[in-house]
């Protein structure tokens, strides 16, 4: 960017953080996360001349790479704050909600698809869409409430995570079918998805490695002060963020992931790690988390519901209601109380980047019409409103009971 672009868009985001610093004290004021003005203020500027400017080339650029470095952030912070012990009792109830709550709504997905006159494999396609978890979105309020090492933390973003490996194979699989398409092509699925495999393998391969000689060695390198473990933290972050990007794991496992590594680091320099951590949080919170919400805010697209008002609120249901009737399959199990099926079920609700992504590429290949294109981008963005309010209401009603909850749930609340 030229000199005088780049004062434009410090100026922008100077207004934003205004608008945004003034209605989150109201917020507040209501028992509110703050955090959500930021949403609020973006979609409300998605439809001003502000917007306009910043969700184009080159500022659009800039905005973009800085939204995803608060989502690496984010995710740093929260791996930190992952409790090992409760996810690796939760393990199995984890593996089994995500089958759950990725399984119904693909079926709810493609049967939509289907009954609307769409093929079966372009219904299977967006059937997958309706799967993933955006935890990105969730993750702040969840913070917020302090229900991160919480059950309901725990299970949110540890089914999470494994969706986003859903999320990985969806966008592979997407991307082979398009190039199929482009070149008549009937084979290339399996080498893909081949390499995908191998590319996990070697992350954890590397994350093995890191956590048990490589993190502890550095550690060690440099005095046991705060910008120095800062310093290691930041390396850590780019170096598995970095690589799950280029090997086409996703940038979010890899921060997720550098956070877990980094704990023992973390929490053998006691004090000093405690400062780290908060002043990672403050970073994360203060300046990343609110530039994330814009992007999100900015990407809304309230017109689409108009534009295509059946399927939209079609294929938003099926997401919807299958993710809550998936995470309710569980309190019969014994797996969860009701309460925490309802916050845990709206906390998955969480949809934006796959959802767009993929219809953009779909889009972009000419597999399907701007009518579905635009629907399915106005689903995305109804998401990413209701989900931060329901949830914020639920947690308000339940939160002592949510963060209270340690013994094993009956299915009763």
């Amino acid at each position: 960017m030229s000199g005088t672009e780049t004062g434009e868009f410090l100026l922008l985001l100077a207004t934003l953080f205004g608008l945004t610093f003034a209605l989150g004290g109201l917020l507040e004021k209501v028992r509110i996360p703050s955090i959500l003005g930021a949403l609020f203020v973006a979609m409300v500027a998605h439809y001003t001349p502000l917007g306009t400017y910043l969700t184009q080339p080159p500022l659009n650029d800039a905005f973009t790479f800085l939204a995803q470095l608060g989502v690496l952030f984010l995710l740093l912070f929260i791996g930190l704050q992952i409790d090992l012990q409760m996810m690796k009792t939760l393990s199995h109830d984890i593996i089994w909600l995500t089958i759950l709550n990725t399984a119904v709504p693909f079926i709810l997905g493609m049967a939509v698809m289907l009954e609307m006159g769409y093929g079966w494999v372009l219904a299977f396609i967006i059937g997958l869409t309706r799967m993933p978890t955006a935890e990105a979105v969730i993750v702040p309020i969840l913070d917020e409430f302090q229900l991160i090492r919480t059950r309901v933390g725990q299970f949110i973003v540890g089914a999470g995570v494994l969706d986003d490996v859903i999320e990985v194979f969806l966008v592979a699989l997407v991307s082979v079918w398009i190039g199929n398409k482009a070149t008549g092509n009937t084979i290339g699925t399996e080498n893909v998805i081949l390499q995908i495999v191998i590319s996990i393998l070697i992350f954890l391969l590397l994350a093995w490695v890191s956590y048990r000689w490589i993190i502890p060695f550095i550690s060690d390198w440099l005095p046991r002060r705060q910008s120095n473990l800062l310093l290691l933290a930041i390396l850590v972050l780019f170096s598995f963020g970095g690589f799950s990007e280029y090997a086409n794991i996703g940038m979010v496992v890899g921060a997720i992931i550098a956070g877990v590594l980094l704990q023992p680091a973390f929490t053998k320099m006691a004090i000093v790690g405690e400062q780290t951590t908060q002043t990672i949080r403050a970073i994360s919170y203060g300046f990343f988390a609110p530039v994330f919400f814009f992007w999100v805010g900015l990407s809304v697209d309230i017109n689409g519901i108009l534009d295509a008002p059946a399927l939209a609120i079609l294929l938003y249901l099926a997401g919807t209601i299958g993710k809550l009737v998936g995470v309710f399959l569980m309190v019969p199990m014994k797996k969860l109380t009701t309460r925490e099926a309802w916050t845990i079920g709206v906390g998955l609700d969480a949809r934006m980047t796959t959802e767009i992504i993929v219809a953009k590429l779909l889009l972009d290949a000419q597999l399907i019409d701007l009518h579905l294109f635009t629907a399915l981008v106005a689903a995305a963005s109804f998401t990413a409103i209701t989900v931060p309010l329901a949830f914020t209401l639920l947690v308000r009603k339940w939160g002592d009971q949510l963060r209270g909850v340690t013994q094993q749930p009956t299915g009763l609340d």
